[in-house]
């Protein structure tokens, strides 16, 4: 199903576009009379105002992937009528209830104090969902609050996601060889876009920062990485997301050969499937985890991606690009909703461990460690924190480790504040800093609540985000200093009601797992 440009009177358009052209009027002051209209590369869109802003949704930055499945993305054809942009584009076919799915799903959302000359910060984000889920056009991420409250440009994008984004066919057939890192791709054209385009927006082009949580911050860790992306941004934050190492071409391949076997199709027929089979399909379990659904990510194809993101070293390409490095103090608790999960038995323990810590050490050993540390703590509690420890926060302090031995800027933080939700046992969950550094606390579905303590982190932490949009520094508006990190001293802004700069929090935890090597799922 493509996106069709909706029809428009005829007469009214050029009526109004020959008023305009009488008045000699520049494309972006369009935007002072009725609904906004500005001027892209490829044709004018028109938006809304709403909350003081003009916001512009379905933004088309790329043409309908569909006609053209595994191959990079390719510019829209150009269009002369304004366009409509009041709703949301599709978002890239996946498993999950993800409203409005196609691969014509190259579009992005902007929100804008002004369409003028101002040259404000823009702040791109970057769905979460592992690469296989999601999109821009979650209530949490609505782009408003942080728009009015920084005078900054927000955008939010849609790529394609799973084996339309990532499946590495360059072993199986010829002439999809960019199939492996077609999502990411698709990032680089939108960030082509934002650099071509922004300004008519308000925004600066030399002034971009990308942030992300989850999956969407493992994209910006691949992205400082690809020679395509270099220069098209210029401050990353990744927000409980990294990503050491892509998939190797050979697992990559195992992936794709066990889809193609699932569909019982050749490799030649993949690229005309109908897009419910191959969506379907992902439920076969991944050969390379041994469980859960397929994966598709980001592949070391040696095209477009030539070195892991984050092996050996941080990539050079990116050491002028201060970076902010995040992950919220409970991540795993955000991921197991069971009730089972919060009664653990010390028996349970061990096992529940193994299954979950994604690292090879004695579970027996971490235990005692744990209950030394904190004698207080139940079952549940050791498995949280110890399987917190051991997989997302072990990735983030790999990528400090490695960006502060580059002696390159780098800003980490630890999300403390616990959510109030059912007397607060879910603690700082994944997910929980998205709708504080958005002020989107009244969203459905968000776990902070709207209460006075709520309201003043997120506060804290959407201006430090903006001073970063803004100078590359989040330094300021009252927090302690925050010093960027080091290996001798590890300093972390732990976020709480009264924010504090902190030395290696849980270095215990850290000197623990530091011990045995990670690696990636799913690489």
């Amino acid at each position: 199903m493509s996106r069709e440009v909706p029809s428009l009177d005829r007469r009214r358009v050029l009526a109004g576009a020959a008023g305009l052209a009488s008045l000699g009027l520049a494309p972006a002051a369009w935007a002072r009379r009725g609904n906004p209209v500005v001027r892209t590369v490829h044709g004018p869109v028109r938006g809304l105002r709403q909350d003081g802003l003009l916001v512009f949704k379905g933004v088309r930055y790329g043409a309908d992937t569909g006609p053209r499945r595994f191959q990079p993305p390719e510019a829209p054809a150009p269009w002369k009528t304004p366009l409509p942009c009041t709703a949301f584009g599709h978002a890239s076919p996946q498993r999950g209830a993800e409203a409005d799915q196609s691969e014509d799903c190259l579009f992005l959302n902007v929100w804008t104090p002004g369409a003028d000359a101002a040259r404000r910060p823009v702040m791109l984000y970057i769905h979460g969902g592992a690469y296989m889920t999601g999109s821009g056009s979650s209530p949490w991420t609505d782009g408003t609050r942080l728009a009015a409250r920084g005078d900054v440009v927000v955008v939010t994008v849609n790529h394609r996601l799973g084996p339309f984004g990532y499946s590495y066919l360059n072993r199986l057939i010829p002439g999809f060889e960019d199939g492996g890192n077609a999502g990411m791709l698709d990032l680089v054209l939108a960030l082509q876009w934002v650099r071509d385009n922004i300004a008519a927006f308000g925004g600066d082009p030399g002034r971009v920062m990308l942030f992300g949580q989850s999956g969407g911050g493992a994209k910006i860790a691949t992205l400082m990485a690809m020679p395509a992306a270099k220069g098209l941004f210029h401050r990353a934050a990744t927000m409980s997301g990294q990503q050491l190492t892509a998939s190797g071409p050979g697992n990559a391949t195992r992936r794709t050969l066990a889809l193609l076997e699932a569909l019982k199709v050749t490799p030649e027929a993949l690229a005309t499937l109908p897009v419910s089979r191959i969506v379907e399909a992902l439920a076969t379990t991944d050969p390379v985890i041994g469980s859960g659904g397929l994966y598709f990510g980001p592949v070391l194809d040696e095209r477009t991606l030539t070195r892991h993101p984050f092996y050996p070293d941080a990539p050079p390409q990116s050491a002028d690009v201060p970076m902010m490095i995040g992950n919220t103090r409970d991540e795993t608790r955000g991921f197991f909703s069971d009730p089972a999960m919060y009664a653990l038995t010390w028996d349970e323990l061990p096992g529940k461990l193994v299954a979950n810590m994604r690292v090879d050490i004695d579970p027996g050993l971490v235990i005692r460690r744990y209950r030394e540390l904190y004698p207080a703590w139940s079952p549940s509690d050791v498995f949280f924190g110890a399987t917190t420890a051991s997989r997302s926060w072990r990735a983030a302090i790999v990528e400090a480790e490695l960006r502060a031995a580059q002696g390159s800027p780098v800003f980490a933080y630890q999300l403390d504040w616990r959510s109030p939700k059912d007397g607060g046992m879910w603690g700082a969950p994944h997910t929980l800093d998205i709708p504080l550094v958005f002020g989107t606390l009244d969203a459905p579905g968000v776990i902070t609540g709207t209460g006075e303590d709520a309201r003043r982190v997120s506060e804290l932490m959407m201006d430090a985000f903006i001073r970063f949009a803004r100078d590359g520094d989040p330094n300021g508006g009252g927090l302690p200093a925050w010093v960027p990190y080091s290996l001798a001293r590890r300093q972390t802004m732990v976020w709480n009601v009264e924010p504090r700069l902190v030395d290696d929090p849980r270095g215990e935890e850290r000197r623990l797992f530091e011990k045995v090597p990670f690696v990636q799922q799913g690489t």
